[in-house]
């Protein structure tokens, strides 16, 4: 015959053997995944273990510290982590296994161990480092290009944030006008890390906007901070495009983000003196530069000047040389003018003398006193025999007179080429 047991007998059975098998406390490893106190003063949680890459939970449980203990258990917790216990804490509890009928399975927790959480937050912190380091983008941001003078700064923060406004103070009473545009973000809780992802996105895609961005937020817990030891967020400050400053207000430990940003600082007024320093540094250079120019440029002027009066003194050494060889070239044509002028004006008289004993050689007047006769017929001059006729009446002019002649018989013979006399005979 087949056994049968009732529901209640079933769990009664599970519950015996639990308390058989776990007489005493455990302690158990886990994270919280919800936590709340009620009215009467009983803190509940949710706990849970992930597994794999994509988080999900692989096993689930529900547990309770009742009120006589969890005062005094939170208290320790947060004096010695320095955070609350909240969503999203690994923890290592001890605790008492349970099982009622009605409520199923449960742990009692009656003590935690804080060592645990401060040791988990640097396992995830080496865990980043060594993730980003195997990325090859742990000096990437640090390579980046920071402007000599920061005057556009995109400023991640909570606007509410001590931090800022101490940040601001800073940057507004300094002598030098650096513009600063705030990105708002949660700064700590579980919705800091995509919050501040966000802010960054929204950096980016303005990013030709801006010198460098700043992350900044006021003193906190290592457990307020533990989102800058995050491999999502410092993976997104490690590959940023533009320099990220940070100023996230610890004391001790260095988060990871301040390891892979460009410039690290420890608070956000740190971060205002170091722009407002950074600018007075290339303030005093081009101070410096401006008096090395103006000594090059009264250097160069002095040199032009002794150079000027230098040519100024030759020119007039040369000027005055010039003029009195120029002088005493003049003084030297003055008295050669007057010799010269005679001597021209002798050649010319010469020349006209032997030009007027020429003309008076050729004259008509002259060639007639040698014997030669001008003839003319009809009032025209006769150059050739054969231009008279018989019984012409010619004019035949000598050098004492002229005679009329009537022409008879012509006589021609050839006549000397070009000659324009003639030299006939009258019968």
């Amino acid at each position: 015959m087949r056994q049968t047991l009732s529901l209640s007998e079933l769990q009664r059975l599970v519950r015996h053997a639990l308390d058989e098998r776990f007489p005493l406390p455990v302690w158990v490893s886990a994270e919280i995944a919800e936590i709340k106190v009620n009215y009467s003063g009983h803190c509940y949680m949710e706990l849970v273990e992930k597994g794999g890459a994509n988080g999900v939970p692989t096993a689930q449980a529900r547990a309770v510290v009742w009120r006589s203990a969890f005062p005094a258990l939170a208290a320790r917790f947060e004096a010695e982590t320095g955070q609350r216990l909240a969503a999203g804490i690994r923890i290592l509890v001890r605790a008492a296994v349970t099982y009622h009928e009605l409520y199923g399975f449960s742990l009692r927790i009656d003590d935690i161990d804080p060592a645990y959480t401060l040791g988990d937050m640097e396992r995830q912190r080496q865990e980043t480092i060594r993730r980003l380091q195997a990325d090859g983008v742990w000096d990437m941001n640090r390579e980046t290009f920071m402007p000599p003078v920061v005057q556009r700064v995109a400023v991640v923060s909570s606007a509410q944030a001590a931090g800022y406004r101490d940040f601001r103070k800073e940057i507004e009473k300094s002598p030098y006008r650096i513009g600063h545009t705030l990105f708002d973000a949660f700064m700590q809780g579980a919705a800091a890390e995509e919050s501040i992802i966000g802010a960054l996105c929204a950096v980016a895609d303005a990013a030709d906007a801006y010198d460098a961005v700043v992350i900044i937020r006021g003193g906190g817990s290592a457990s307020d901070l533990n989102c800058f030891n995050a491999y999502r967020l410092c993976s997104y400050v490690a590959q940023f495009p533009l320099p990220v400053i940070t100023g996230i207000g610890h004391d001790k430990d260095t988060s990871v983000a301040d390891m892979v940003a460009h410039t690290a600082l420890k608070t956000p007024t740190a971060v205002a003196g170091w722009l407002v320093e950074r600018t007075a540094q290339a303030d005093a250079r081009l101070g410096e530069a401006a008096q090395r120019l103006h000594d090059a440029t009264v250097g160069i002027l002095r040199t032009c000047e002794q150079t000027l009066g230098r040519h100024r003194g030759d020119l007039a050494r040369l000027s005055a040389a010039a003029a009195a060889h120029h002088a005493a070239h003049l003084d030297h044509l003055a008295v050669r003018l007057p010799e010269a002028v005679r001597e021209f004006l002798a050649q010319r008289a010469a020349r006209l003398d032997t030009a007027a004993e020429l003309a008076e050689s050729r004259s008509p007047q002259r060639i007639l006193r040698l014997g030669f006769a001008l003839v003319r017929c009809g009032g025209k001059t006769v150059r050739s025999a054969a231009a008279v006729g018989p019984g012409d009446r010619l004019d035949i002019e000598l050098a004492d007179g002229s005679i009329r002649a009537e022409a008879k018989r012509p006589h021609t013979h050839p006549a000397p080429s070009g000659t324009d006399r003639a030299d006939t005979p009258t019968d």
